[in-house]
């Protein structure tokens, strides 16, 4: 029995209030697109006839807004888990309207397999090709597409033309055996392979096709400013030095980068500085910074999850396939964060902070400690595990108004352990092998923007002597000070001593 090509509208018909679906995508990247629309459309439509509507959402990551956008406009999430960044939903999901539970993305597809997810009723997968004996080739992200296809009750499959049958043999899909019977992952550098090129189900699992010719829904990244590129060439300048201290291997090692703006300000640098041999990636997202060195042959090979860049240099890379096709491999998220690869093949991580503290704790997702950002993604994966782990950030935000080091953060995603160095525009604070006042002093002489460094240093005066300096009733007075003024700057730390002591 051949595969039932169907609409959107009919594939939606198989998703129901209540239902837990898993999508595929990691980033716009692979997401599928026509079928969330059909089935935004009849929420909105139960919704108008007084009757509840609302489903369970796994992805990879965060989505294209054909997927995300639609079903948050139309209230039809339950819940989400895990990263995610369309506007739309973080304002559901911070209104209270929808619950949100974060997650590393190494451990989504294997809690979905034990059962913590609950039952997955429709799994919804983007496709290059798909055969009459369930291989399913997927296009530019993998996300936890081999996983949903193992656990789902039913699929359904969004057969986008846009995309090459040719992607045939980009992709390395390997799902690791759960425990007690998992080995270890065969990957002993970037370019190993794992696992199989595509996806194989039992083809009755398949109710629907759904025919697309649609793009992925990837924008234009920020260019880079004066003060990213500064970021970028300190991180460059900071791992040359480490090169030349011999404490990085001559032949370098794997490159983890997160993605935006830092992202290519940091992979832009790091192609330009010469002494820096060709370097190969392990990462998460593949963009258009990654595209461009490996074509000036500054990245040898790269390896993640998604094909995350712009429609301009998709089509570059569809127009010169044979060369691309051997420089990159794109891997489910359990494989491309898995610590145990991340420690083997020993990664550079190199993600983005939103703000630090004075004593290396990172916080990456909660505003003020309460509003989501986006999520943690995988930068837990990589910070506990890499060779060096490295975050990132403007020394400020909001014009000056907001510090991003703070005495103590609001929210910890990444604790003072994993955290072995922070990097601003002005310069680098190496954290390894120093006391929590040594990484005080670190930071404040060579992170923080001066119009803070001395109400800084003024917060370290007022803290004891004890092995943490640390004001229990100041170390959130800057947060507050803010809240109340709408500035950091300017704080009495008097105001929050008690009976005029530091407590």
């Amino acid at each position: 029995m051949g595969l039932r090509f169907i609409t959107a509208d009919e594939a939606a018909s198989y998703v129901n209030n209540g239902d837990t679906v898993g999508f595929s995508g990691f980033t716009p990247a692979g997401a599928v697109k026509a079928v969330p629309q059909a089935i935004a459309n009849k929420a909105i439509a139960e919704h108008n006839a007084g009757r509840p509507f609302k489903i369970g959402m796994i992805t990879g990551a965060s989505t294209g807004d054909s997927l995300d956008g639609s079903l948050a406009r139309a209230e039809a999430v339950l819940f989400r888990t895990p990263y995610q960044s369309n506007a739309d939903l973080r304002k559901l999901i911070n209104e209270g309207k929808a619950d949100y539970f974060d997650s590393h993305l190494s451990t989504v597809a294997q809690n979905l397999r034990y059962g913590f997810l609950g039952k997955m009723h429709v799994g919804i997968i983007e496709a290059c090709d798909v055969t009459d004996d369930g291989e399913i080739v997927l296009t530019t992200g993998v996300g936890i597409s081999p996983s949903i296809c193992k656990v789902a009750e039913k699929i359904i499959i969004e057969l986008n033309h846009y995309h090459p049958k040719s992607l045939r043999g980009m992709h390395d899909i390997h799902i690791v055996a759960d425990p007690p019977n998992r080995r270890e992952i065969p990957i002993y550098k970037p370019s190993d392979r794992a696992g199989e090129t595509v996806i194989k189900v039992n083809p009755d699992k398949i109710v629907g096709v759904v025919e697309t010719n649609l793009p992925d829904e990837v924008g234009e990244f920020s260019k880079t400013d004066e003060v990213t590129e500064k970021i970028g060439e300190n991180v460059a300048e900071f791992l040359s030095s480490e090169l030349k201290k011999g404490r990085i291997p001559s032949c370098f090692l794997p490159i983890q980068s997160g993605v935006g703006n830092i992202a290519n300000a940091v992979l832009g640098a790091l192609g330009r500085n010469k002494s820096i041999p060709d370097f190969e990636m392990y990462t998460e997202v593949i963009q258009d910074s990654v595209i461009e060195l490996m074509k000036e042959g500054r990245v040898r090979f790269a390896s993640g999850c998604s094909l995350t860049v712009s429609q301009n240099k998709l089509k570059e890379i569809y127009d010169n396939l044979d060369y691309f096709h051997s420089r990159i491999l794109l891997r489910p998220q359990e494989i491309t964060n898995n610590p145990e690869v991340a420690r083997r093949i020993g990664i550079i991580s190199i993600n983005t902070a939103l703000e630090a503290d004075l004593y290396g704790n990172v916080n990456s997702t909660n505003v003020m400690g309460q509003k989501m950002m986006n999520g943690i993604g995988g930068s837990g994966d990589f910070t506990r595990n890499a060779y060096i782990s490295i975050f990132t950030c403007p020394s400020v935000a909001k014009n000056g108004k907001i510090s991003t080091i703070v005495p103590m953060v609001s929210h910890v995603d990444h604790n003072e352990h994993s955290v072995q160095v922070i990097i601003t525009e002005y310069g680098v604070a190496d954290l390894r092998a120093k006391s929590p006042r040594k990484k005080a002093e670190e930071i404040i002489s060579n992170c923080v923007h001066p119009d803070y460094r001395e109400q800084l240093r003024d917060y370290l005066r007022i803290c004891d002597t004890a092995h943490t300096p640390l004001s229990l009733s100041a170390a959130f007075a800057m947060h507050l000070h803010f809240m109340q003024t709408g500035d950091m700057r300017g704080i009495d730390w008097n105001k929050y001593l008690l009976n005029g002591k530091c407590c």
